[in-house]
């Protein structure tokens, strides 16, 4: 194919990436680098310096906690259920599999809502506390009210990702392991999860961003007491109508990703892989 013709199929892709992905971003730096003075914009660091300030760095690390915790925990759920999901033995793996799609068939801010009639004084939880001569507790509004909101939202898609790894994984080479004398804990510490790495950054990825980023969730669970980054700027766009420093917390939360898609990319290479044998 001429490269003429090459570069004239892509002009389409790359006008809508101009206008929809590089001019927004554009605008979005430029609003952060400025303030507003009698009617005027000027040039300044003023929003990122007020960014780091202490009432909103206990946001910061608010989310950045709750959101590798969310991880952590995704993880910790979402390998073995993708292992269960690509085994050959495992007879009812399909149904399992469509348990967890199910609630992705769902409105997001529904599957939200619905745990605050599990959650809430009057909720489920409480009721049957109540039926059987228990204490109520507070259930809702509070961090662990977010990270469960977080990891019932997230969890499959760290599920999807090592799973679709882990099928594709060559049963010859577990079956020469354990010819050659490797044990289960070995087959899985040398050849399974190594080779499954990709998957697992995959998901760690896909569940880390949106985790930072939410205000759905920590709106609905958490309530005003457990703002998150995006309720703070969700709250500086709609509410406050300060775009300026609205646009230096995205910037500051783009970097954030920006690098830790950087790390994850850099594990994810083959001589990453490779340090784990």
């Amino acid at each position: 194919m001429p490269n003429a013709y090459r570069r004239f199929i892509t002009l389409p892709y790359l006008a809508w990436a101009g206008v929809f992905i590089v001019l927004p971003i554009l605008l979005i730096v430029y609003y952060s680098l400025t303030v507003e003075a009698d009617g005027h914009l000027l040039l300044s660091l003023e929003n990122y310096k007020r960014a780091f300030d202490p009432v909103y760095l206990t946001i910061f690390r608010r989310s950045a906690s709750l959101s590798l915790s969310c991880t952590a925990i995704c993880l910790l759920l979402g390998y073995p259920i993708a292992y269960i999901l690509a085994s050959r033995e495992y007879a009812h793996k399909s149904f399992l599999l469509f348990l967890f799609l199910i609630p992705m068939w769902m409105n997001f801010l529904l599957r939200t809502y619905s745990w605050i009639s599990i959650l809430e004084r009057n909720g489920l939880i409480n009721t049957a506390l109540r039926a059987i001569g228990l204490p109520t507790a507070d259930l809702l509004f509070n961090n662990a009210a977010v990270l469960l909101g977080m990891v019932y939202n997230f969890l499959p898609f760290m599920i999807l990702p090592i799973c679709s790894v882990l099928k594709k994984r060559e049963q010859s080479l577990i079956e020469a392991a354990q010819d050659l004398g490797a044990n289960s804990r070995q087959v899985f510490t040398k050849l399974i999860f190594p080779l499954s790495v990709p998957g697992v950054v995959s998901g760690i990825t896909m569940v880390f961003m949106p985790a930072t980023s939410t205000f759905i969730i920590s709106d609905l669970l958490g309530g005003a007491q457990n703002m998150l980054i995006g309720n703070l700027i969700e709250q500086q766009f709609l509410r406050v109508n300060d775009w300026h420093f609205g646009s230096a917390v995205s910037v500051i939360l783009m970097l954030v990703f920006l690098a830790s898609f950087g790390i994850f990319s850099a594990i994810d290479k083959d001589e990453g892989v490779g340090l784990l044998y």
